[in-house]
């Protein structure tokens, strides 16, 4: 009796099995684009924890976001790096909100605008009384340049909570990613703050654990 029809019957079960379960844990939530701010009075009410996202200009904040929502184009991705200059809020199952800030650290940017993020930028950081944590995203090829480590530094001092992500882990090998990670992780350290988590927005790698992250973040406030 030959087995073989048998054998590949099961291993084609077992497969939709798999990719069954992987798009079940892949599955996006209810998410959508809540509003633009570009002053505190059009921030949305403070009636649920909120995560915000920083980081360079050209980082990959808003690819970072569609990959964790699973949505492509929920964050514009600006093709001029610099020209967001509003606080960009998402709602997601109604339950939490993300907040995508505008990316600093760009040259041909005027400084009347810098000045004008900044202090936009502040007041949501020390007026928003739901704000949970702040994922500070840097680029795993460069590390944490002067405006990274001055944001860190702030965010410790005002008590708030920081989770650091290296993104673009794609754009090395593996054998670099350890190497950047290791030293990224050892200044991180020396300066008091916190282990960073690896990111892809490309590959998914890291996506999951972040994903935790926020969600035992936002359980825990529900829970207060």
């Amino acid at each position: 009796m030959c087995l073989l029809p048998y054998a590949l019957c099961c291993l084609f079960c077992l497969t939709y099995i798999i990719k069954q379960s992987v798009y079940k844990k892949r599955m996006p939530r209810e998410v959508s684009f809540l509003t633009s701010a570009f002053k505190p009075k059009q921030f949305p009410p403070s009636d649920r924890p909120e995560i915000a996202f920083a980081g360079r200009s050209n980082v990959g904040k808003s690819s970072l976001i569609n990959r964790l929502v699973e949505r492509r184009n929920l964050a514009r991705i600006s093709a001029r790096p610099g020209r967001t200059r509003s606080i960009n809020f998402f709602s997601v199952e109604n339950s939490l909100y993300l907040a995508d800030l505008p990316g600093y650290g760009y040259a041909a940017v005027s400084q009347k605008i810098r000045q004008n993020w900044k202090r936009l930028v502040e007041a949501y950081l020390t007026r928003r009384p739901n704000l949970k944590a702040v994922v500070v995203i840097i680029d795993i090829r460069r590390g944490p340049g002067g405006a990274d480590l001055e944001l860190l530094n702030w965010l410790r001092a005002y008590e708030i909570r920081t989770v650091i992500v290296l993104t673009k882990a794609d754009k090395v090998s593996r054998g670099k990613a350890k190497q950047r990670v290791d030293l990224i992780s050892q200044q991180l350290a020396e300066g008091g703050l916190d282990q960073p988590l690896v990111f892809s927005a490309k590959t998914g790698q890291g996506s999951q654990r972040l994903i935790k992250i926020i969600d035992n973040i936002a359980k825990k406030t529900a829970d207060a």
